[in-house]
């Protein structure tokens, strides 16, 4: 099977966009999809013979199923991110710590202002949005008291092939935990100014991947549901997920435990989603007011050169961007506008600055 091309994509910002968009038209959070309630959420079921079976497996499946429970986060209106994101956002945590430290996709506790944990029998919790690293996508939620769930222990992503079985365990026991299989390990970019030089894609999709957890035969944790990916294969549109790996974690966890972000310098952010087309890279969205959209970038803008050189594939452009300094610096994009060459100074930015900060609750 050839490689899953992710359809969706997580811009975090208002925009301005042409018709010729980029937009998060099928993405992992959608307005109509997640504006739900707990029962919505429970009342489906994988058929039995795509839900793994305890006997063919090295652990527990049952204690492992425990450590995913459900996320509510609830986001104010007039958040940054509240016009693409939503202000009501579902998915999945997965306990780490025995002390109840829950890891998810971070998207889903971006600007939160209240967050809701129900494990699988239905107990629920309060907890905290304390960690959000922009460059992996992981976010770290604290319980605000006691779920009585073991915690996952994690793995590695060396620990499995591409070929080899999987399972993806998502809040609400066995009915919704599926067999996968490990189809891809290879960069991704997204347009929303996010690279990940490894990322892990499975078949089939699980309907409600953001956050859920990918299980390797072992039982240990080896990566966190992000996207909802497909591509056409031989007339048939395979469907499937991508997942940010474990290992991105641990060089970071004990930063978003002391600070909410990784020590490191913020990467330079220019508010400016991108897409490849037919080998070019077009501006598809703007974020409103940001530093693009203050320099004079317009949707429909082809990207040429970061700082004089060219380059040629979207990977290829953040990462010339981020080589550029830390954010502040003024970067020099070379863009060609209606056949016309254009260059134009982008002050970059903190994209954290943009966004709300959570308070405990």
């Amino acid at each position: 099977m050839r490689d899953l091309t992710p359809v969706t994509g997580v811009p975090a910002a208002r925009t301005k966009t042409r018709s010729r968009k980029i937009e998060a038209r099928d993405g992992p959070i959608r307005r109509a999809k997640h504006a739900r309630t707990l029962a919505d959420s429970t009342h489906w079921s994988f058929p039995a013979s795509l839900q793994p079976k305890a006997e063919g497996l090295r652990f527990d499946l049952g204690e492992a199923m425990r450590s995913v429970v459900m996320l509510r986060a609830e986001i104010p209106e007039d958040a940054f991110t509240a016009p693409i994101l939503g202000t009501e956002r579902f998915g999945n945590a997965v306990v780490i710590r025995d002390d109840g430290l829950m890891l998810t996709i971070g998207y889903l506790i971006t600007e939160a202002e209240s967050v809701w944990l129900t494990s699988n029998d239905g107990k629920v919790i309060p907890g905290h949005p304390l960690a959000y690293d922009f460059a992996s996508g992981l976010g770290l939620v604290m319980p605000l008291g006691q779920l009585g769930v073991p915690p996952l222990t994690r793995g590695s992503t060396a620990s499995i092939a591409v070929g080899d079985d999987a399972v993806v365990i998502g809040h609400g026991g066995r009915v919704h935990t599926l067999k996968a299989q490990v189809v891809a390990k290879r960069e991704f970019a997204g347009f929303w100014e996010y690279v990940l030089d490894e990322a892990i894609f499975t078949t089939p999709s699980h309907p409600e991947w953001s956050g859920a957890a990918l299980v390797g035969m072992d039982g240990r944790l080896i990566g966190i549901g992000s996207l909802f990916v497909q591509e056409a294969v031989d007339d048939k549109v395979v469907k499937g997920n991508l997942f940010v790996p474990i290992d991105l974690l641990e060089p970071i966890l004990d930063d978003l435990l002391a600070r909410g972000r990784p020590a490191t310098l913020p990467r330079p952010w220019l508010g400016m989603y991108t897409g490849e087309d037919q080998g070019r890279l077009v501006v598809g969205g703007i974020a409103t007011d940001g530093p693009a959209d203050l320099a004079g970038v317009e949707p429909g803008d082809v990207v040429v050169e970061v700082a004089g050189k060219r380059v040629g594939g979207l990977a290829e452009l953040f990462r010339s961007v981020w080589r550029q300094g830390p954010a502040g610096t003024v970067i020099t994009l070379g863009l060609l506008r209606d056949g016309a060459s254009a260059r134009v100074d982008v002050r970059s930015r903190d994209r954290d600055d943009f966004l709300r900060k959570p308070r405990l609750q």
